[in-house]
């Protein structure tokens, strides 16, 4: 793999950081901005919301600038957002900081697959994706426990001002190794690029990832809980647990990527999703019992985030065939449906917790993940269907 993916994997990392450390910090920015904690939650949606709005408009509007010149300007943006929230003044700055952070966010990702995909022979395409998206999923779980620490003893604006200073590094290491001669697609009008917002084909995708990613997280958001109301681990055992999970998302995410290389991303999907809603539905039996929910915890990381590389090289293809001159367009949108997913499946395990209880979250998630399963099942059968149309 060039060296340059691996400037995009850092620039991932340094985004993932920003989006998911705010989890541990919400206590402290509550306390010290005098805001209450739901109050203090909303730093968590409205980043989603700017990650949902800025994939897809701000790809759109960007579609006429080059590539490498857009993604150090991104990084930019993100540098100085995550430098204005480390040093806002009151709650409503630090909102400000913090949907400004989500739009570069949202972009990003949606011309970093292309960027990735450019990088490489095309037999290498999902492993390019699954590399760059390794800085995510290592960041989503490491992130928040570093986060949290150093937030609770230098101030949550440190923590600030440390992603900031990835994304700077991030910045230099993108100007220096990557290409000058990324290919550039011809700007799409504006009807090409609403035309993404009506081809079915890609809706599905847009579907399956919501799916994917909510059915998760539905059980995902409370994990912690219930590995330590359920399970009995200690609060240091948790930490422990959930880092080993970060090791086996970044090794199942590699695997992922080579899975949808060698098969394809429809049956690597197809297998994926099936052993994702597999995984969650095992915890249901051996979240009582330490040693076996453990061994799951660590299965659960290995097919969580397995998917990303084959959604978002399916949702390419997908849109080269469908959308041509709005490929990152629509690659943007999948970046906004990964996060709509996130925040539907944080609110549903929400309500679920309320009402039914901790343990029925991990089998109602794997049932919604089985509903992205069989989606994919059918964009198969419907690709078979094209092939096998006379020319």
């Amino acid at each position: 793999m060039p060296l340059a993916l691996w400037a995009l994997t850092l620039s991932a990392f340094a985004i993932g950081t920003t989006e998911f450390v705010i989890v541990g910090l919400l206590p402290v920015i509550a306390a010290d901005l005098a805001v209450s904690l739901p109050s203090a939650g909303l730093l968590v949606s409205l980043y989603a919301l700017g990650v949902a709005i800025g994939a897809p408009v701000l790809t759109a509007l960007s579609s006429k600038m080059p590539r490498k010149a857009l993604l150090i300007g991104l990084m930019a943006l993100f540098t100085v957002g995550n430098l204005l929230g480390a040093m806002a003044p009151d709650y409503y700055s630090l909102m400000l900081a913090r949907v400004l952070t989500g739009m570069a966010h949202g972009v990003f990702f949606s011309i970093g697959s292309t960027i990735a995909t450019s990088l490489v022979p095309k037999e290498k395409a999902a492993s390019a994706i699954a590399l760059m998206f390794t800085g995510l999923t290592v960041a989503l779980v490491t992130g928040v426990p570093l986060g949290t620490f150093v937030g609770q003893y230098l101030g949550w604006q440190a923590v600030f001002y440390a992603v900031a200073a990835l994304g700077f590094i991030a910045m230099i290491g993108s100007a220096i190794l990557v290409p000058n001669n990324l290919p550039q697609q011809k700007s799409a009008t504006f009807a090409e690029q609403l035309q993404v917002l009506t081809e079915p084909r890609l809706l599905m995708v847009y579907a399956k990832t919501a799916l994917g990613y909510g059915g998760s997280f539905i059980a995902f958001t409370y994990l912690a809980a219930i590995l330590q109301d359920v399970s009995g681990f200690s609060t240091d055992h948790i930490a422990l647990l959930m880092l080993l999970y970060g090791v086996s998302v970044a090794v199942g995410n590699i695997w992922g990527g080579k899975l949808a290389d060698k098969k394809g991303p429809i049956a690597a999907l197809k297998l994926i999703f099936l052993g994702l809603a597999g995984v969650l539905l095992l915890l249901s039996f051996t979240a009582p019992h330490p040693v076996f929910a453990a061994l799951t915890v660590l299965l659960w990381g290995a097919v969580a985030f397995g998917n990303v590389p084959g959604l978002q090289l399916y949702v390419v293809r997908q849109a080269e065939v469908y959308t041509p001159k709005a490929v990152d367009v629509a690659s943007g949108l999948n970046i906004a449906a990964f996060n709509l997913g996130i925040a539907f499946g944080a609110w549903a395990g929400g309500l679920v917790v309320s009402h039914f209880g901790l343990m029925y979250t991990p089998w109602i998630g794997a049932l919604i993940v089985l509903l992205a399963y069989g989606l994919t099942h059918i964009s198969g059968k419907l690709d078979q269907k094209l092939v096998a149309q006379p020319a």
